[in-house]
Order: C-alpha cells, then structure tokens, then sequence
C-alpha cells in the first residue's frame, strides 16, 4: 500500500531493495555513512543505520535489532567506514520498535555512548520490555481486541503475538529525552530534532538544513507506508499525529530523505502528497464500509477493506495490526463527526448522517 514513483537517490541501492538482497556499506556524503543492518524473520530485511563523523568518533541514527548478526554486521560496516564500535559516541534513537532500539544497550554498554529518544517513547520502554510489566500489556492488547470484534480465542491469541520480540531488545533507558525541535549540537553537524508521532508516540526524524538531509526514520520511506495503529501503547488518534507530522516534514527544504529501510530518495514533498492522498482514499473506503455495514465492529470492517493481498492468506499476528490500523482510521472519522461509535463489547460503528 501506499506505493508511489521516487527517484532512488542511489540505483545500486534501489537494485539490492528489489533484488532481495542487503545494499552495501555506503559513503553518502563526506562524514555520512550507510550501514545496512540484517533484521530477523522480518520482510523489511534490514534497518539502515547511518553513521555520522564527529571529532574522535561516530554518532548513530538508530541501532538494529539485538541479535548476533546484527551487532557483527554494525562492527563490519563501522570498520568499512574505518571505525571501531567503541567509537561510537552516540545513538539518536527515531523510535523504540525494536529494529531500531533493539542494539542500542548494546552499543552503550561496549563504548560508553549516550542514547537520545524522545520523552513520548522513553515512558514506554518499561511496559513494552520489561518482563514484570508485559503481562499487563498483553491483557490491554485483548481487552481492545475483544472491544474489536475479534472472537475470544483469536484474541488471546492475537494480543501476545509480539512478546517474542523483546528478545531483539536490550532495555536501555535514554541517557538524553530529545524534544521537537531541539538541536542535537554535534560538532560539525547542525542536526535538529523534528517530532513526528503517528508510527509511535514520539517518533522522531532528525533534519541537516545545511546539507537538505532528512533522516526520516519510519515516518516517510519511499515505497510503502508505517503502519499507523490504535494499540495500547498509542496516543488517542495516532493517524491524525501521524498525518499532521507528515505535513511539517513536506514543508521543510529537502534534497534527499535517508529512511531507516528500503533506499534512500528524492522528492519528498511529492511522496508526502502521496502518502496522505493514500489515507484520504482509505478513509473513504472506511467510510463506505461503515455505511454498508449497519453497526459492523472494527474486525468486521477491517476484513472489508482492500488489502495487499486476500484476507484469508494474511497471517494472524498481520491480522492484529490490520484490525489496529483499520481502528485508527475509524477513530481518525469519529473525531470529525463522520461516524459514530456506539460502546460495547463490541464496539459498534455508524455511519453520522
């Protein structure tokens, strides 16, 4: 979904996305390097971790999971880059998915730097990876899933079916809580902070003016969109952040986005367009659902609506944040009086005449 023409700010790069395959290490710009790290038992394939130079070492943007391969592949790449991991002086976290945050302990721990999140998903951390909490989790995910529709044994089911990630974490708590707007003051470097939750509460992508970099995270890649969920763990209306974010980054002066996966990209503003005329469109389509479906639940409408592929060869744990993202655009609709929600277990929709 959301699948638009950019141009590929590297072809080589765009080649080994379509190819199957990891890219290569990459100088992008003088000081700036790309590193692709391996994700595991995940279609993405890998996170793209940048390193920026600094006097007597690196600062990252992001981390990878924290699995072996991934961690030797971070060494590999630093050291491409002439490097050593215990050079690394910081982590700029964009969010606490664990494709991004997972390493980062781990890079604390072998070389003494700092980690920087912002204060939104820095409260998270403990619910969502520290195993005296996880419980607590997992019944709000089934309690809103069974709110949803979703019948009981596919509930319970369905609200653990991410705790077996955690094991790609190493719960670090951050060092530095960055705020919107904040600069980060790396020698050498003008990067800013930009604060643009939807994909999670405090997601952040970080902007180089003087270079015209956006390191965009999650929030903005060149083919496909983030999800954007109602969960536990979200804010009230994630899509509205979400689509209120987009449109600060489409405003700024950009000549090329380095998202956190896929390849690196031009032309951000027209992506930006795209990707809310995507959501306008999915709006609409929930809206006409709704309105055939006389007091229909969220799991009902979500299996409704035109996916990527039929809904019955769509995987459970897919199902979940199918049903979440479906919720997301129903409350986005709720807030502006186009439908109503009649409480229940389940809830119920409405078309608002």
């Amino acid at each position: 979904m959301g699948k638009a023409s950019v141009t590929a700010a590297n072809e080589a790069q765009r080649a080994a996305w379509r190819g199957g395959g990891l890219p290569e290490v990459e100088r992008v710009r003088p000081g700036l390097w790309s590193i692709p790290v391996p994700i595991p038992i995940n279609p993405l394939r890998y996170v793209l971790v940048y390193a920026l130079e600094v006097p007597g070492g690196v600062v990252l943007v992001d981390a990878g999971w924290n699995t072996g391969e991934a961690y030797d592949a971070l060494v590999a790449g630093l050291g491409t880059a002439g490097y050593e991991i215990t050079d690394v002086k910081a982590v700029l976290v964009t969010h606490i998915h664990p494709d991004h945050y997972g390493l980062a302990g781990r890079v604390r721990e072998v070389s003494g730097a700092w980690i920087g999140l912002h204060p939104a998903d820095a409260r998270l951390i403990r619910g969502r990876y520290d195993d005296s909490a996880i419980d607590d989790l997992v019944e709000q995910e089934r309690a809103l899933l069974l709110r949803c529709g979703v019948p009981d044994l596919t509930a319970q089911e369905l609200a653990g079916a991410s705790v077996m990630l955690r094991q790609f974490v190493t719960m670090a708590a951050p060092d530095r809580l960055i705020e919107d707007g904040d600069r980060l003051g790396l020698p050498g470097w003008d990067l800013r902070a930009v604060w643009t939750p939807g994909h999670s509460p405090g997601h952040l992508c970080f902007a180089e003016p003087e270079r015209r970099l956006l390191f965009s995270g999650d929030h903005v890649l060149a083919r496909i969109t983030p999800m954007v969920a109602v969960h536990p763990q979200s804010s009230p209306n994630p899509l509205a952040d979400y689509l209120d974010a987009l449109r600060v980054v489409g405003k700024l002066d950009v000549e090329e986005v380095l998202p956190a996966h896929e390849y690196r990209f031009l032309e951000l503003d027209a992506r930006v367009g795209h990707v809310i005329a995507h959501h306008e469109e999915r709006l609409a389509e929930v809206r006409r659902v709704v309105a055939d479906g006389d007091g229909a639940a969220c799991w009902d409408i979500a299996t409704r609506l035109s996916w990527s592929r039929p809904w019955e060869t769509i995987p459970a744990h897919m199902r979940r944040t199918a049903n979440g993202e479906t919720l997301a655009h129903l409350v986005w609709l709720e807030q502006r009086g186009q439908v109503t929600r009649v409480p229940g277990e389940p809830d119920r929709w409405y078309p608002d005449d």
